[in-house]
This record gives C-alpha cells, structure tokens and sequence, in this order.
C-alpha cells in the first residue's frame, strides 16, 4: 500500500516537472471560435476585388465614352441657328419686280414676234407718210425704254450689293463658329444660295442690257429700211408740175 502511494507521488511529481511551454491552453470560455488565418485564400480574395474593381472601372470608361459619342452626335445634328433664306429671296423678288417692270416691249415671245412684224418690219409701200414718222417715233420710244429699264435693273443689282455683303459676312462667320456637320453643312448651303443669288442679279443684268442693245439694232435697221422706202418716194416720177392761174391782185382789172 505505501508501494502504491509513493508511485503515485512520483507520477505526479513528472506530470508537475513538464515545461509550460508544451502545455496546451486547456480553459476556453463556452461561447469563444478560433480565427484561424490562411494566406492563399486572402490572396485570392484580393485578386478576386482588384478584378471587380477593374470591370467596374471599365465600365465607367465604356460609359463615359458613350455619353461623349451622344453629345458629339448630338452637335452633328444641331441646326444652324442662322438663315439668310429670307432676305435672299426679298433681294431676287426686287430683281424680278425690276424685270417685270420693262416698258412697251417685255421679256415676252409673243409680244416680241408681234412688235417686229408690225413695227420692226419692213416699211409698207402703202403706208403714209405719217404713219412712217409714228412708227419711227415708237422704236424710238422702245429703245429709250429699253435703256431706262436697263438701267433700273443695274440699280437694283447695285443696291443688293450691301446686303450679299452683309449676308456673306455673318454666314462665314456661322461657318466658322458651327459646332457640328450639320451646322457646317448648312451655313455652307447658304453660301451656295447666296452665289446663286447673285448669279441671278448678274443674269437680269445681262438680259436687261441684251435687250436695251437689241431694241437699238432693231431700230437702226428699221429705220435703214424707212430710209430706202423714202428715198424711193422722192425719187419716183410723179404727175410733176401743172401750170396754173396766179394773181398777183386780187382785186385789180
């Protein structure tokens, strides 16, 4: 029995000799987990957010891209706030109420055949004398009408000078300032208006000077041919001189 003890005494005192430092933790409170920290699944888990956060910034990108494709386009179909359609068709208005205004003969076919048949033709051996002097007194009149209205057309043209000027002036400068195709387009298109305008002026111009000088050649070659018909009534034979009684007093013996 004292055997028994002392070998118990003994086991005990080996279990007390044993360092601290190999001893397990054995009181844990009920309610406490272990943390257990593992290097590669953080590792993972941080290349996993910088993926994210790479397809999240891209996204931003992809939309900041589209948003500025909107806006671009958005500018390309901007409308030019400026028009000189109005004012470009008053100035060709005035240049055909000029034109229609021609005097005695106008820019028309039929009136033109039947003035040179009747008054442009050749001299009527049956026409009296007067009726020749009234028909060279109304060429006359066409062609100083055709000159004033040549005349009032080059004014016109003239006066629409300032204000293809002033049109020029402000379209290059919307040209210049458009803030996309569309208003670049347009303002361009007005450029081509405003030439096309001005060729209309230049074209009255030419007509209405093409029809002063041609009522003036039509003229010269009537009055050419009124000269033939009179020179050849002087000079054909007629009944000649028929003597006759003269008095000298009337009321002598």
């Amino acid at each position: 029995m004292i055997f028994r003890r002392s070998r118990a005494a003994l086991l005990a005192a080996s279990i007390l000799s044993i360092p601290v430092s190999l001893s397990p933790v054995l009181v844990q409170p009920a309610s406490a987990q272990w943390i257990v920290y593992d290097p590669t699944n953080y590792v993972q888990n941080v290349l996993s957010a910088a993926r994210a956060l790479e397809q999240i910034n891209n996204q931003i990108s992809s939309l900041q891209n589209e948003a500025t494709m909107l806006i671009n386009q958005a500018r390309n179909l901007a409308s030019l706030p400026y028009s000189s359609l109005q004012r470009l068709q008053q100035s060709v208005q005035r240049t055909q109420q000029l034109l229609g205004q021609a005097q005695r003969i106008a820019y028309d076919v039929q009136q033109i055949d039947q003035a040179f048949t009747s008054t442009y033709g050749n001299a009527s051996m049956s026409a009296s004398d007067q009726q020749l002097v009234a028909q060279a007194h109304e060429r006359w009149q066409n062609t100083v009408g055709g000159l004033q209205d040549a005349m009032r057309v080059q004014a016109g043209v003239v006066g629409n000078i300032d204000t293809n000027r002033a049109e020029m002036s402000a379209l290059i400068g919307q040209s210049q300032g458009a803030t996309g195709a569309l208003q670049a387009s347009q303002a361009g298109n007005q450029l081509l208006a405003l030439q096309a305008q001005q060729l209309a002026d230049l074209t009255a111009v030419v007509a209405a000077n093409g029809r002063a000088q041609a009522l003036s050649e039509a003229e010269r070659a009537a009055a050419a041919e009124q000269g033939r018909e009179q020179r050849r009534r002087f000079l054909t034979p007629g009944s000649g001189y028929q003597p006759g009684n003269a008095r000298m007093f009337p009321n002598g013996n």
